[in-house]
């Protein structure tokens, strides 16, 4: 991971030390590096968790550089290539230039039909426009050189994004496991499956089934209050707003809640200490995850590929509930994106509703959704 960020920073910052990319990739190598410390000195599956969580977000942040780095550093190759083609005819003309006064002799260089005025003025002339060819000169050097560096760097970067990847992906699974084999959280209340399924069979709409599973559950003792961190809570997962509360799709629908894009294989977590109230398939959503974060308060995740977690369990913050779906895209495809607006950049989609009693209010009374 260390040589992922230095092969990022190089291709964030070709002309600034100071781009904001390379820092993100920096960071996200200490946290890695940090991640891989709390994992060796793991004692349980609930440490384990934790630094494997880390260590899955360090990844997913560090290969997010990466790409930004590499599309930062293909727009910039294809600025240079387009300006230099552009100039085509002055560096032409620019090169003739020099190549005749370099083949001219000191002394034949230095006559003028018009005598020794005519030199002098010359001379004079010459004085002037040299530095100006030699600062083009100068400038067309280094936009070649930039252009060698930036697609060395590209093409340097490929074993780098392998090994991100592999290792990302070992990260989920060591995760997967670990959270298996954890059996130290709390648990608030036990499951009643049958319970669940009658509920599930008898609602049509997530409004009724969130309500039904209010009634069932809120009532046991030991739930959690996140409300002082109300309003200042991150995203459950690396991702931006695609649609916001109550705004309509494609087809008109408006749901009371915001969906996040994000990245293929997005891990998700909660950002608070919560219970685990439901996790499983649920109407059109797919599958879906809610937690109870403080009295009377749930969090719906919706259109998650894998869940984790045992219902009744009191979660600690940033604990991973889920991974979204789609497929890990391949180095070639990550080496040939040119904008933040390809497919495989955030082809997921979590839906998260926020309830407040039996009702859903805007996510952004509890979350930076910016």
């Amino acid at each position: 991971m260390l040589r992922l960020a230095a092969c990022l920073f190089c291709l964030a910052t070709p002309t600034s030390a100071q781009d904001s990319a390379g820092a993100a990739a920096q960071a996200a190598a200490d946290r890695l590096e940090a991640a891989s410390v709390q994992l060796s000195k793991a004692g349980g599956a609930r440490d384990r968790v934790r630094a494997l969580t880390a260590t899955v977000r360090a990844y997913e942040d560090g290969l997010a550089a990466m790409r930004d780095g590499l599309r930062r550093a293909a727009i910039r190759e294809q600025t240079l290539r387009a300006t230099l083609d552009a100039k085509s005819t002055e560096v032409g003309q620019l090169l003739g230039v020099l190549q005749a006064t370099g083949q001219t002799s000191g002394p034949l260089s230095l006559l003028h039909p018009n005598g020794a005025l005519g030199t002098a003025r010359a001379g004079m002339i010459a004085a002037d426009v040299t530095p100006a060819l030699q600062a083009e000169v100068n400038t067309l050097r280094a936009q070649l050189e930039e252009v060698a560096l930036l697609r060395s760097l590209q093409e340097s970067a490929a074993e780098t994004l392998e090994q991100g990847l592999a290792g990302a992906q070992e990260a989920r699974s060591a995760l997967s496991e670990a959270i298996s084999d954890r059996t130290d959280l709390p648990r608030r209340f036990t499951d009643d499956p049958i319970q669940t399924a009658l509920l599930i069979a008898s609602t049509e709409t997530l409004d009724g089934f969130a309500s039904g599973l209010t009634d069932a559950f809120l009532n046991q003792p030991g739930g959690t209050d996140a409300r002082a961190a109300k309003g200042s809570l991150a995203l459950p997962v690396q991702g931006q707003v695609l649609r916001g509360f109550n705004a309509a799709d494609a087809a008109g629908i408006t749901r009371p809640g915001v969906i996040l894009a994000t990245r293929p294989r997005a891990l998700v977590t909660t950002p608070v200490p919560a219970t685990l109230l439901f996790q499983g398939p649920l109407l059109e959503y797919g599958n879906v995850v809610i937690v109870e974060p403080a009295p009377d308060v749930l969090f719906v995740f919706g259109g998650l590929a894998e869940v984790y977690g045992t219902v009744g369990q009191v979660l600690p913050a940033d604990a991973p509930i889920g991974l979204m779906g789609g497929e890990a895209p391949s180095v070639n495809v990550i080496l040939t994106e040119n904008d933040a607006t390809t497919p495989t950049a955030a082809s997921e989609t979590l839906y998260l509703e926020v309830r407040e009693g039996q009702s859903p209010v805007d996510p952004a009374t509890w979350f930076v959704l910016d």
